[in-house]
């Protein structure tokens, strides 16, 4: 059976709101969460970051369902400083935490003033501090000199197992080749053709465990109505593509976005109708272990709510 999971958006919604908000989904009958880790928001009109990791550990305590994350390690956070927290998270929430471990943006990890390495650079620093995080999370003593920096670290407070780290990827290449390391895969989008690409271009490359699909979505009352929600709060994700990786500031991505109805249906579910958009899900997250649903809008109690009476059901008889 497919694990159905909301998607807490940090970037829109600011933390506490986020908390009812995760509470709200496991009442109306989601099976899980997730929240990405960013320090900066996608566009100005979103306007919100709240810190993952402290939001997490209190979302955990105040839920009984899985929450995981996705995070980038190497820039802005030190190897040893993730797997410390992955330890603690893990720890004090035993089977209930999983990470996605991605190469990042540089919107969230400019500000440290490193120079934002290339796509090639950033995978070799990626898989060098996947290493060193299993690596301290088996409780080993590591050092490390290469396109990471550690020196003689150790983890104390460890949990009895570490948690599952999935590899975030969003093209066929790069699902091949976190399929090396990853203990899962985690993607995003709606096309149901480049979903299923990047699932069998994993699972082709000997990549294990659960695959994992984020979707991007607005269900509003009319359909008018959730492409105007899709437009005022997801316009960013219609800036090309190729260089969405290295702009540095929400404005940055205002200036480059194309959010006509066209593009903004490419980037985004959208729909008026909970039964429709429940088929459209299932035709993109066929094949896949998870899905998580991401509402673009700021109503996510409204949202959650309509999820419990309507789409939830919906969805549960066509996947």
């Amino acid at each position: 059976m497919t694990v159905i999971g909301y998607h807490a958006s940090h970037e829109q919604i600011p933390p506490g709101m986020l908390l009812a908000a995760v509470r709200l989904a496991e009442t109306v009958g989601f099976d899980a969460a997730m929240c990405s880790d960013h320090l900066a928001p996608w566009s100005t009109a979103q306007g919100e970051s709240g810190f993952a990791w402290s939001w997490i550990g209190a979302a955990l305590a105040r839920t009984d369902f899985p929450i995981g994350l996705v995070t980038a390690p190497g820039q802005r956070y030190h190897p040893v400083i993730t797997a410390q927290a992955l330890a603690t998270v893990e720890e004090m929430f035993p089977g209930r935490f999983w990470a996605a471990l991605g190469s990042g943006e540089a919107l969230n990890e400019h500000v440290t003033g490193d120079p934002w390495p290339e796509k090639p650079a950033r995978e070799r620093r990626l898989l060098e501090s996947v290493t060193a995080i299993r690596r301290l999370l088996a409780g080993e003593r590591v050092t490390v000199d290469g396109e990471i920096r550690v020196h003689d670290a150790r983890i104390w407070s460890l949990p009895a197992s570490p948690p599952p780290l999935l590899g975030a990827a969003v093209s066929d290449d790069t699902a091949t080749w976190v399929a090396g390391w990853a203990d899962g895969l985690i993607t995003v989008g709606s096309d149901a053709a480049a979903t299923q690409r990047t699932r069998e271009a994993y699972r082709g490359a000997g990549g294990r465990g659960d695959a994992v699909l984020q979707i991007h979505i607005s269900l509003e009352d009319t359909l008018s109505r959730a492409l105007e929600v899709a437009r005022e709060q997801w316009s960013h994700a219609t800036a090309p593509a190729e260089v969405m990786w290295d702009l540095q500031q929400p404005e940055d991505f205002e200036a480059l976005a194309d959010p006509t109805d066209e593009k903004l249906r490419q980037a985004v579910l959208i729909s008026g109708s909970a039964e429709a958009l429940a088929e459209r899900i299932a035709h993109a997250a066929r094949g896949f272990d998870h899905v998580y649903l991401h509402h673009v809008g700021t109503d996510q109690a409204g949202f959650l709510r309509r999820c419990g009476t309507e789409l939830l059901p919906a969805l549960r008889e066509v996947l």
